[in-house]
């Protein structure tokens, strides 16, 4: 058990339980209690049950035949622009540019889906990302790409 793991309100519980299941192959919801508190957040089995529920969370097999834990798709048509700006509004804090760097602070657990959809967006001024758990650093090619791309995100907030 983490030492500091507690219960989350709902909302951040929730998008931390959407992050661990697009992140990680999780098959089971004993799994999925483990991967949330090794996060930091303890929850009891109904409350993860009806949270799996209302995020439509289903359960398939992998290219391997393995049970996982998968979310709806919503968003199969929006532009890769229209999900930047849906997965930025929701997840990311702060934005901060550093030389040909930018950070962007974000929800425990969901800078791996602001790195991902950032690469995906294709923007013409980053070069790569990287992604830790509330952390996404953002490679430009100059300082002052840097400042236009932190000021164009931080928009976004």
């Amino acid at each position: 058990m983490s030492i500091d793991a507690r219960p989350l309100p709902k909302d951040e519980r929730q998008r931390l339980l959407a992050s661990l299941i697009a992140r990680k192959r999780i098959g089971t919801q004993q799994e999925l209690l483990v991967a949330l508190e090794r996060a930091g957040c303890t929850t009891t089995q109904a409350t993860l049950s009806r949270d799996l529920r209302e995020l439509e969370a289903t359960k398939e097999n992998d290219e391997l035949g393995r049970p996982r834990l998968v979310l709806a798709q919503r968003d199969r048509s929006a532009t890769p622009h229209d999900q930047l700006v849906s997965v930025f509004s929701r997840y990311a804090r702060r934005v901060s540019a550093a030389q040909a760097l930018v950070v962007v602070h974000s929800e425990l657990g969901s800078a791996p889906a602001i790195a991902r959809t950032l690469d995906r967006s294709a923007h013409p001024l980053v070069v790569a990302t990287l992604a830790g758990d509330d952390t996404c650093l953002v490679v430009t090619r100059s300082a002052k790409d840097a400042t236009a791309l932190a000021a164009e995100l931080e928009a976004l907030l």
